[in-house]
């Protein structure tokens, strides 16, 4: 039978994601997922074994479509630290990019180096987030551990590795390590010397790959067969798959309401954000995809329906029934510490309750919070000069809830888009591996790929003339919190 599909792999915190798409024209023909361990900061960690388990899980589902798989590539979760020994066998749990226990270690770190400094060199300003906070936390707390790895990669970099033996990476997921050079496109090992001295970083540290280019092909012995021989692209983070497969362009503002938030554009111009609130990653297409990241989303609504036992069409009405402002209550959703702002160490705060609360009340102040703290973050961006003139697009598991999508058009005074396209970043690994496969780059073949989209929601005039207040309220509860 002939190899017709390409397959993309979402390795995220809560599961892996399987997508395959045809090499002509990208049609979706089939998806698989398996879930992986839960976590909850302030601790987060995996097995990176259990990664791989559950990427055979998902195959397992598609085994019939196994045959016809020409490549395949991954987008996995960001900044997690797998350490490898000898033998390719973890030496520890990995530590996950939500894992809060690294913030001491972090700020050491910008006390050896300027904010300005580690941001002009990597984008970024180091976080508990950052993988090179986990180096050194992980230095503290088991020293000499770091030392005796004979590889150090991130969650993206060891499905390739398990796939094709060698150890690779690209520029965009490495972006986030903290001790990767996007401007350049080179490791910065005195960065990583900084978290961990002594190590020979030139030699532990993957392969760089160009985000259109193989890794490698798929080994006969590595568990998938049916996958034998078939081209490995170079992997990136999931929301740089989740570009790709948005087709997204200049002007676009992605924001994806998963468990944990984000808000990011594309742009041509490097991002060096000394204050630390903007990532400014590479995306996997050699542009840049600065960007926004909250440790709390969708499952701040999810928590709240809980306690309230309601649905979530339930909890829509109820949020939607109730007038912008809740009257009064103001949720600061930082129920499992925060990335940005930087407060690893905060609690959710729900402020102007009064005796008459009501439910709606409630569940309006959560979904606000949620977005308001998002939009927070693209206001730095504008300011940064990154254009925010397209389409506000929406995508994660609560971009479904129609709460969250007229909340944020009435927040913004914008209309607000989704795609057809239910798995972005497994169908944008699926793009990347198109690319590999037919020697095309990965812009070319996003472009061609791109998704459907429609409006979703429209700003209502009489909600937006309370934005401002809206806003201005959480900015004032957003204090009680630091």
């Amino acid at each position: 039978m002939a190899r017709d599909l390409v397959a993309g792999i979402d390795s995220s915190t809560q599961s892996c994601t399987v997508v395959l798409r045809e090499i002509v024209g990208g049609k979706v023909v089939a998806e698989a997922r398996a879930p992986h361990p839960v976590t909850t900061p302030p601790r987060s960690e995996q097995a990176p074994q259990a990664w791989w388990d559950a990427l055979c899980v998902a195959m397992n589902v598609l085994h019939s479509y196994g045959s016809r798989i020409a490549a395949i590539s991954v987008g996995g979760q960001g900044h997690g630290l797998v350490l490898l020994d000898t033998n390719g066998q973890a030496l520890r749990d990995a530590k996950l990019w939500n894992d809060t226990e690294a913030a001491q270690d972090a700020a050491l770190l910008s006390e050896k180096l300027s904010p300005v400094e580690w941001a002009s060199r990597t984008g970024s300003v180091p976080a508990p987030a950052l993988t090179v906070s986990k180096l050194a936390w992980t230095e503290r707390t088991f020293p000499g551990l770091v030392r005796t790895a004979n590889h150090i990669m991130l969650p993206s970099d060891y499905i390739l590795f398990r796939l094709t033996g060698r150890a690779a990476t690209e520029r965009g997921v490495s972006s986030g390590t903290g001790y990767f050079n996007p401007f350049l496109n080179v490791w910065d090992y005195e960065l990583a010397e900084l978290a961990v001295p002594g190590v020979a970083w030139d030699k532990v540290l993957p392969d760089l790959v160009g985000s259109s280019e193989a890794s490698g092909v798929v080994k006969s012995d590595c568990g998938l067969s049916a996958l034998a021989g078939a081209i490995v692209g170079s992997g990136s983070g999931d929301n740089m798959t989740a570009a790709l497969g948005l087709g997204i362009g200049p002007g676009d503002t992605v924001i994806s309401f998963g468990t944990s938030g984000t808000l990011y554009g594309v742009t041509s111009i490097g991002i060096r954000d000394g204050s630390g609130a903007i990532n400014g990653y590479a995306d996997a297409t050699g542009a840049f995809l600065p960007m926004i990241t909250t440790l709390n989303s969708a499952k701040v609504s999810d928590a709240f329906r809980r306690i309230m036992r309601l649905d979530v069409d339930e909890f829509d009405r109820l949020a939607l029934s109730t007038s912008p402002g809740a009257n009064g209550l103001v949720l600061v959703p930082y129920l499992d510490g925060e990335r940005t702002p930087n407060l690893p160490n905060a609690t959710g705060i729900l402020s102007g309750l009064r005796s008459d609360v009501s439910a709606g009340q409630v569940a309006r102040a959560a979904v606000e919070g949620v977005i308001c703290g998002l939009l927070e973050g693209g206001d730095l961006l504008s300011s940064q000069g990154v254009r925010t003139n397209g389409r506000l697009i929406v995508t994660g598991g609560a971009s479904r809830s129609q709460a969250y999508r007229q909340i944020l058009a009435d927040l913004t005074g914008r209309p607000v888009w989704t795609s057809n396209l239910a798995e972005a970043a497994a169908a944008g690994a699926a793009v990347q591996a198109a690319a590999v496969l037919t020697g095309r780059t990965t812009a070319a073949v996003a472009d061609d790929w791109r998704p459907e989209y429609k409006i979703v929601a429209e700003p209502n005039p009489r909600s937006l003339e309370r934005a401002d207040e809206v806003r201005a309220n959480y900015r004032n509860a957003c204090q009680l919190a630091r």
